[in-house]
């Protein structure tokens, strides 16, 4: 099969292609580095030509309220551009949980995002992920003041992005979904938990105060950002740590 992995050449994206290709497919990594502006559409029509599956990895910018547009104008052209090329499939990856949190701007448009292409005219898969291992160093650095590092109680299931990438794969080289998949790492932490676990394996003598009110994942309620009945991944927090 022949994959346009829009980008891919991301931390996912680039592993997706990886993946696809040593599972024998044609996977072709398309971003702002290879003439591809999902937001002015210039590229789209060439990169998806000819392709069975379109895999959306791009991202926004920001994550304030200029997300949404950002999403929604990234679609339109993709969907067109898919939609004129033959593409049979198309996926993208989201967020376990995005439904759950309005609050956050970002949130609400990946969940527009999942909307558009649910509404669209092409078979779809959409992937949600748990968040990142590989994001925690930023999550720390959001709420870090001098020797302290303020973070909420907010149950957490990291996952690995090789883990990710590799379901992400799997899907795209499966038939469309209509629907989606949720997937997350093995284990469940509690935020602070997790920043006290990675600043002691880091050798980072700085304390972690559980604070409710710092940082962004502190207008989220309860665990809805976890998924016990998620596809699991295997890679456990310390062995990727380590």
């Amino acid at each position: 099969m022949k994959f346009a992995v829009i980008g891919g050449t991301g931390l996912i994206g680039s592993r997706v292609v990886k993946d696809l290709n040593a599972a024998g497919h044609e996977a072709v990594p398309h971003s702002h580095s290879t003439g591809v502006d999902v937001i002015s559409g210039q590229g789209l029509d060439e990169a998806v030509a000819g392709a069975d599956v379109v895999v959306n990895l791009t991202n926004s910018p920001t994550f304030d309220e200029a997300s949404a547009a950002f999403f929604r104008t990234s679609m339109d052209h993709l969907l067109a551009a898919a939609r004129k090329g033959g593409v049979g499939h198309v996926v993208i990856l989201s967020i376990v949980g995005a439904d759950q949190v309005p609050e956050l701007d970002y949130y609400r448009a990946k969940v527009l995002q999942e909307e558009l292409l649910a509404a669209g005219p092409i078979p779809y898969s959409i992937v949600r992920a748990t968040q990142f291992m590989e994001f925690m160093d930023d999550v720390i650095s959001w709420t870090a003041d001098g020797d302290t590092v303020r973070l909420p109680a907010t149950p957490i299931q990291p996952i690995a992005a090789r883990d990710v990438a590799a379901a992400v794969a799997e899907v795209a080289a499966g038939a469309p979904l209509n629907g989606i998949r949720d997937i997350g790492g093995p284990e469940i932490f509690s935020l602070d938990e997790l920043g006290r676990i990675t600043l002691s394996h880091q050798g980072d003598g700085r304390t972690v105060v559980t604070d409710p009110t710092a940082g962004m994942f502190a207008v989220v309620k309860g665990d809805v950002l976890t998924d016990k009945d998620a596809h699991l991944a295997a890679t456990r927090y310390a062995d990727w740590l380590s």
